[in-house]
């Protein structure tokens, strides 16, 4: 894609997609429509420039394109082109509380019929116009294993004719645990990118926020609502000083923290102090508090890192939540006390687990196997960013050699 062309694919991918599945009440035909228009303006917007509103121009030609192809397939007795022409041309107006297309299709994929893996990765594809690959490495499985997930959960909603329609108000909190989950992976995507030469896709951390602010206005007494929206504001809020003038990565730890966003550091505490005096505790809400700690002026209170931890440990007992645990160890008890927790976990492909082993055994002698470790990292980091700083990382370590060529 042009490059105009790829920044309004980043914006508006998943609103074109969740408006062409409201008209057609189709997925396949939605994606393909959209897909068809962005190719047209890839041809197109060159010559003649980008549109006043390309939004629209997406959205008009790709409606156009799929009634056009409906019509042609419907004259040869095709029944499921003639219903969804039909559905095109007879579209209700539904009372709903959802009001945003982007929400609707996500607690649409969110339909219990599907299990909880697809209904987040077929949103991820659907709203975050994510690709195999990026929604692959977010759930930490290879990516022909996601390929499948995506294939069977779509021909599921297919086969087992699941309504495209907005839930009812009663069926919006069994609906929730899987809204949250597709918002927050779009978040982490964006943030920590897993591919590409753009280390943080601020599109996607964007439209993260603005999805968790539209569900906290539809669910205003969810606390678990407002913890994920607090945990992205306060994560977002450091964007401006997570990449350098270079392009290169920042570590929390070395961040200047003037370029912080103070007005969403400010929201963002103001809602985990609501949270707190609500006495609901969640996993979003837990890990807003570890946020809001890490936001705090240095020295990091590790002391409470850790034991807000180990209360997320009693609602999500994984390995990566033990990972983070084992670093708030180290700075507490030593670098040793650390590596003994990271050295029981099983993350073979997880880029930062070896990461944070490699920074461990550099700080406790052990400077071979650290070397080997940050190689790793490298060989696993899906971005060009994330390999570098591993690599300045790696020439630190004493007696290391340079790691090889990516490719």
């Amino acid at each position: 894609m042009t490059d105009p062309v790829a920044e309004v694919f980043g914006r508006e991918y998943g609103r074109s997609v969740a408006v062409l599945v409201r008209v057609f009440g189709d997925i396949d035909i939605a994606e393909e429509a959209v897909q068809d228009a962005f190719a047209e303006a890839v041809r197109r917007w060159p010559a003649t420039g980008v549109p006043p509103s390309p939004a629209g121009w997406i959205i008009t030609t790709a409606r156009n394109r799929a009634v056009d192809r409906l019509r042609r397939e419907a004259t040869r007795e095709d029944r499921h082109a003639r219903a969804a022409l039909l559905h095109a041309r007879d579209e209700p107006a539904e009372e709903s509380p959802v009001t945003d297309d982007r929400l609707r299709l996500i607690f649409t994929c969110c339909h219990p019929a599907l299990n909880p893996a697809a209904r987040v990765a077929l949103t991820l594809r659907l709203l975050g116009g994510l690709t195999t690959a990026e929604i692959a490495h977010a759930f930490l499985v290879p990516e022909p294993t996601m390929a499948q997930r995506l294939v069977r959960a779509k021909a599921k909603i297919r086969d087992a004719r699941i309504p495209y329609r907005v839930p009812g108000e009663a069926e919006l909190p069994d609906r929730l645990r899987s809204v949250l989950a597709v918002v927050y992976l779009v978040f982490n995507e964006g943030y920590a990118a897993s591919s590409g030469d753009v280390p943080v896709r601020e599109d996607l951390c964007a439209e993260a926020v603005r999805l968790a602010r539209l569900l906290a206005g539809l669910l205003p007494d969810e606390p678990e609502v407002a913890g994920l929206l607090a945990l992205l504001l306060l994560t977002h809020a450091r964007r401006a000083a997570r990449v350098d003038a270079e392009g290169g990565l920042v570590l929390l730890g070395d961040q200047d923290r003037t370029r912080w966003d103070g007005a969403l550091l400010a929201e963002g505490r103001e809602l985990v102090r609501r949270c707190l005096r609500r006495g609901a505790p969640g996993p979003y809400q837990i890990q807003a508090a570890i946020g809001a700690v890490h936001s705090d002026p240095p020295p990091t209170d590790w002391g409470q890192v850790r034991v807000l931890y180990d209360h997320l440990l009693e609602f999500t007992p994984t390995p990566v939540v033990r990972l983070n645990r084992a670093v708030a160890v180290a700075e507490l008890e030593g670098p040793a006390a650390g590596l003994a927790l990271v050295d029981g976990l099983d993350l073979p492909g997880y880029a930062v687990f070896h990461a944070v082993r490699a920074d461990l055994l550099h700080r406790v002698g052990r400077h071979a196997e650290s070397a080997r470790a940050y190689r790793r990292a490298i060989a696993l980091s899906g971005t060009a960013a994330e390999r570098e700083l591993l690599a300045r990382k790696l020439s630190a370590v004493p007696g290391s050699a340079p790691p090889p060529p990516p490719g």
